[in-house]
């Protein structure tokens, strides 16, 4: 439930939505709820403005059940609540308390108390050894909630039972988040389609002028290496041929669609339609996709053609039988943007966590719940 927040108003309720099926499961059950997240990030101290009182408010109407939100996490009130009649009790923001992310026993030890078991449905929290992800399921009987089980079966399916062609489309700022999933997918997939300005650091990698694109320098060595293997792979990665090239990535920019060649001093801010269309051929084709980010800063409407083509590829294939899970917070905002979150096979929750996965660790939510 770690969700955008506007004032008192969540912003997009997507992962409240996503564990609601696991909430009622345990209800009809017979359970009495004692729910718990994060939200935000303040660093073990109480910020006003992060407090899950909207989510409680959401939850409520999701549920069509009271929620009793407390604004403690541990502590008389929060044990008083738990030991109450009270169906679903909403406990405060977790890292407003500093044992959280410190992972402390005593912590961990006085969450445990307020329950009976637990059920670990935060997978986009689940590469973090934190209290509630690890110290609670290590002193309570454990299990994975509906949602956590979709996400492990939905990405373990692409590792280790993809139909193929199997193709991966990535995007996004930074292809240092992401040189280990490369590496990982390499073995697997039959091509990459690599945009979003993560792209430029493997055109540099190539020998190939971008202008004033964002370029992560130092990373170029390991890229050229990547690059490498997937040529002794005969694994095709396919980059950017055409762009939009901006002055700057604000909206209202001057920019043009131009060849690469063609940059200039300017940077590129999306896949252009060529690119689009080599990319729609490939995804077309496959048999199952993965994609996480988008391939130009999507936000900004005059940039954002290159994802919704992609976002349309994948939907087509999709409609076709193939399989594909879409996953990070922005493929999951390119999709709800262009009302095609049902358009693909699987939409992950998790960011770091769905990464982290494909890059083929075992995250320590997952390993604390089969211990």
């Amino acid at each position: 439930m770690n969700v955008p927040l506007e004032g008192q108003t969540v912003a997009d309720d997507l992962r409240v939505r996503a564990c609601v099926p696991t909430l009622r499961a345990l209800l009809e059950r017979g359970a009495r709820l004692a729910v718990c997240s994060h939200l935000g990030r303040p660093k073990g101290r109480v910020v006003e403005e992060l407090r899950l009182a909207p989510v409680g408010e959401l939850l409520a109407e999701l549920l069509g059940r009271d929620v009793h939100t407390l604004d403690e996490v541990v502590g008389p009130q929060a044990s008083g609540a738990c030991s109450s009649e009270d169906e679903v009790v909403l406990l405060e923001n977790l890292r407003f308390e500093p044992g959280e992310e410190a992972n402390d026993p005593d912590f961990a030890g006085a969450l445990a108390a307020l329950a009976e078991a637990y059920v670990n449905d935060a997978f986009g929290s689940s590469h973090r050894a934190h209290a509630s992800v690890v110290g609670v399921a290590q002193r309570l009987p454990a299990a994975a909630g509906l949602l956590m089980r979709d996400e492990v079966q939905g990405l373990e399916r692409l590792l280790h039972g993809a139909e193929h062609p199997f193709v991966a489309v990535l995007g996004g700022a930074k292809v240092s988040d992401k040189l280990a999933v490369i590496g990982n997918l390499l073995e697997r997939v039959d091509a990459l389609c690599i945009g979003g300005a993560m792209a430029f650091t493997l055109l540099v990698a190539r020998g190939t002028d971008v202008g004033r694109s964002l370029v992560e320098r130092e990373r170029v060595p390991e890229v050229a290496e990547v690059l490498g293997r997937a040529r002794a792979m005969d694994v095709e990665i396919l980059l950017p041929g055409d762009i939009v090239a901006a002055d700057s990535p604000q909206e209202g920019a001057n920019h043009e669609t131009v060849a690469l060649a063609h940059i200039g001093d300017r940077l590129g801010v999306d896949i252009g339609p060529e690119t689009a269309r080599r990319f729609t051929e490939v995804i077309e084709g496959a048999r199952s996709i993965l994609w996480n980010g988008p391939m130009g800063i999507f936000e900004v409407p005059a940039y954002s053609e290159g994802t919704r083509s992609v976002a349309l590829a994948i939907a087509s294939a999709t409609r076709s039988g193939a399989y594909s899970v879409a996953g990070g917070g922005d493929s999951a905002a390119a999709l709800k943007q262009l009302d095609l979150v049902d358009a693909v096979s699987h939409l992950s929750t998790g960011g770091g966590a769905s990464l982290e996965l494909l890059e083929g660790k075992d995250l320590p939510g997952i390993a604390a719940l089969r211990a």
